[in-house]
């Protein structure tokens, strides 16, 4: 609050009025909340690691094995792929075992290291992809994908 000094008549003890606006309280206020947002930034950050695919794919070689699918339907009837054509049915119990068949790796190596795509029927429940997605992840495959194809609408 500001008071005018000098002159201007009236009585001895009239200060009048100074209409210059007085800032201080609101740069107190806007440092109180610069302190708060500095101090809540980092903590609002989630880290998420992604595996991005590379700009450009590499080329396709006549050796490489086809890749190993899980299908879900909508029925809740899981099926694992096996090369190119041949898709086999599973089950929950059954999956870590029928993966490892499917994945056919050489000796010594862990069939855990290979990439599993995950494909699953538009009227699938959530709890019933999630329930594949967490009994991978208990039987040690952590390299998933997701894989999603444009289809028509029925």
């Amino acid at each position: 609050m500001a008071a005018k000094i000098g002159g201007g008549g009236g009585s001895k003890f009239d200060l009048g009025q100074n209409s210059d606006m007085n800032v201080t309280p609101f740069v107190d206020v806007m440092l109180v909340l610069l302190i708060i947002f500095m101090v809540v930034a980092p903590l609002a950050t989630v880290s998420i690691k992604l595996d991005l695919p590379p700009a450009k794919a590499p080329p396709p070689n006549a050796k490489d094995k086809p890749p190993t699918f899980i299908s879900i339907q909508d029925n809740g009837l899981i099926y694992v792929s096996f090369g190119k054509t041949d898709i086999r049915p599973s089950s929950m119990d059954a999956l870590a075992k029928d993966l490892a068949a499917s994945l056919a790796v050489p000796p010594g190596k862990d069939p855990r290291d290979e990439r599993i795509f995950i494909r699953a029927d538009r009227h699938v429940r959530y709890r019933q992809f999630m329930d594949v997605i967490n009994q991978l992840q208990r039987d040690g495959y952590y390299k998933i994908g997701l894989i999603s194809e444009n289809l028509s609408p029925a």
